[in-house]
């Protein structure tokens, strides 16, 4: 049953829009490859270290950019909790359990890999991530062989995951602090809040002082993309509202195009791009690349399913509405598909490991590509044997 605020049009645009986003980033991702082995290589290289003002081409993107990125994944894990697919029990239930293994089992598989090498472990929570866009591109791919449940279970799970990595990346990920610029960012951080409670709905007056939060966060040591989290959560949204255009609608209706169609292809592109020269298939089992790829390929749709199906035996959850065991499988190895947030925290963990964010990237590129590849395969046949079994 779909809030009045929150129409289904709404949420079919919303897939839309990320199923169109991800068939770019696959666009953008090997764009990037071919640049980065070409000979316009070392100019690619180049134009990432170039210094602008306090910070390099490639830490405004990250640090600065992407922080657009996080205020629109804070805007949605609000929306659907206060109002949409994970506003109650039932809904969190299955993607919930499902995002849980999926973080925990591709952690556990990646730690193993790398167990005795001190220097690459930090980067456990590489493989945990879900990219939405890409994963939701590629059920775009299929059309109407894959159900619209399994699209929502896929994006409720990503969000979710989308919250996880956000908590990893505060809690694991921060830089030496600076006391009194965070105490300052928790100040302002207080002022937003009041004036959510107190109903102040000017949406410039949110926006301009979350420039300054982020400029604390940033000072802070604490990573500064998670402002952008931060300041979601401040955001107004009354579920009781009859009305879709509350602040947080109106923001993350006028965000999502640049987010999705500007800021995440900027992100991969500049972040895909790695040499790949001198490399050979013995790199494939470097402990952090075989620790990424593996985790991806197989913790995900292990981690994924397994709990999901635990949920599903334990009637703690029902299979989405129309779709089969086989169509779940095929879903929890698209999970594996972890471009954007897994570069992201993998340029946390290896920031001063040039080689390492190398492997990162190769792992990333492998574990999600085969987690794409299997996964269409596994729904474009069992949809098919489905079609043929109601033929007889």
């Amino acid at each position: 049953m779909h809030s009045p605020s929150r129409p289904q049009s709404f949420l079919r645009s919303f897939l839309a829009t990320e199923a169109a986003g991800g068939i770019i980033l696959m666009a953008v991702a090997a764009l990037a490859l071919i640049v980065a082995n070409s000979p316009l290589g070392e100019a690619y290289f180049h134009a990432l270290h170039l210094t602008i003002g306090p910070l390099g081409l490639l830490h405004w993107i990250n640090d600065g950019l992407m922080a657009l990125f996080f205020l629109l994944v804070g805007l949605e894990i609000k929306r659907e909790v206060l109002d949409g697919q994970l506003a109650n029990w039932p809904r969190r239930a299955l993607p919930g359990i499902a995002a849980l293994g999926g973080m925990v089992v591709p952690a556990a598989i990646f730690v193993a890999v790398n167990w005795g090498h001190a220097d690459t472990l930090k980067g456990w929570a590489i493989p945990s991530a879900t990219d939405i866009a890409f994963a939701l591109g590629v059920l775009a791919l299929l059309g109407p062989r894959v159900p619209a449940s399994l699209k929502v279970f896929l994006t409720a799970l990503a969000i979710i995951d989308d919250l996880g990595a956000v908590v990893i990346i505060a809690l694991f990920y921060t830089a030496k602090l600076d006391i009194w610029m965070l105490n300052a960012a928790l100040a302002l951080l207080v002022v937003l809040a009041i004036m959510n409670r107190r109903g102040v709905t000017f949406l410039p007056a949110y926006l301009a002082l979350g420039a300054v939060l982020w400029v604390l966060t940033f000072l802070s040591g604490v990573h500064a993309t998670l402002a952008g989290v931060a300041l979601a959560f401040t955001i107004p949204l009354r579920p009781s509202d009859s009305s879709e255009h509350t602040p947080l609608h109106r923001l993350e209706h006028g965000l999502h195009p640049w987010v999705t169609y500007l800021v995440v292809p900027i992100f991969g592109f500049a972040n895909a791009g790695v040499a790949l020269g001198g490399m050979t298939l013995a790199n494939l089992a470097d402990p952090v690349t075989l620790g990424v790829t593996s985790g991806l390929f197989l913790g995900k749709q292990v981690g994924v399913f397994l709990f999901a199906a635990l949920a599903i035996r334990l009637k703690w959850a029902q299979l989405p509405e129309h779709a089969g065991w086989g169509q779940v499988y095929g879903v929890a190895l698209l999970c594996g598909i972890g471009f954007t947030m897994s570069l992201f925290i993998g340029g946390l963990a290896y920031a001063d490991a040039a080689p390492l964010l190398d492997e990162t990237k190769l792992g990333v590129l492998m574990g999600s590509l085969l987690s794409a590849g299997l996964g269409a395969l596994v729904l474009g046949t069992v949809r098919r044997r489905e079609e043929n079994a109601e033929a007889r």
